[in-house]
């Protein structure tokens, strides 16, 4: 699959058919593990649609015996999200101070999206990563969310990790941010420019379209 920045002007014209798929706690879902320290520290949602909690539960099953997948950010509001573009702009420029406004944009876009597009506003994209079966995080070489200025050195164990989080993810046919691999979504805009669909089944969704 090519890659491309979450800015990618092209993603703005691409056709969304909403299915109105509602979302869904993954909190009330007892085969998938949530992270409560990013819900804790910024109110951010743990919900998703519920195809794309189905898809991670597959995931799950494919996962070898004591690892869970441990969510730590799904649905976010159009607030959140541009405070996060923001976040992640202002590190760069502090880290790049050389660099032209219109670079340091460019380079957040592989990390972040500021537009309506953002995979995290549709409810079809989670951050994650693994726990093993005494609930301590697995090393996949950076935190989620990692600060996108920092050089990371990946070792042995990290990458064997981080292949097998991305086999089970893929397997259950979700698609990665590469530079963010706790990044996984299916349906969004982003999905579509990345496999070549026709269109997107999931389109920006408020909060309130939640099921319990």
């Amino acid at each position: 699959m090519d890659t491309h920045p979450l800015t990618d002007s092209r993603l703005d014209s691409i056709p969304v058919e909403e299915c109105g798929e509602p979302l869904v706690d993954v909190g009330r879902v007892a085969t998938l593990a949530v992270d409560p320290r990013l819900r804790q520290r910024t109110g951010s949602s743990t919900r998703l649609r519920g195809t794309i909690v189905d898809r991670l539960v597959t995931a799950q099953s494919l996962l070898p015996r004591g690892l869970r997948l441990l969510i730590v950010e799904g649905h976010r509001s159009a607030d959140r999200q541009r405070e996060h573009f923001d976040e992640c702009v202002a590190m760069l420029a502090a880290a790049h101070p050389d660099w032209s406004r219109n670079r340091v944009l460019g380079e957040a876009g592989w990390h972040c999206s500021p537009s309506g597009t953002a995979p995290h506003l549709t409810g079809a994209a989670a951050d994650l990563t693994l726990r093993d079966a005494r609930g301590a995080e697995l090393d996949l070489g950076s935190a989620v969310h990692a600060d996108p200025t920092g050089a990371v050195r990946i070792g042995a164990a990290a990458r064997a990790h981080r292949h097998t989080l991305g086999t089970a993810l893929s397997s259950a046919g979700l698609i990665n941010l590469p530079t963010a691999w706790w990044h996984w979504s299916f349906g969004d805009p982003y999905w579509a420019l990345v496999t070549g669909a026709r269109a997107a089944i999931y389109g920006p969704v408020e909060p309130m379209s939640t099921k319990d």
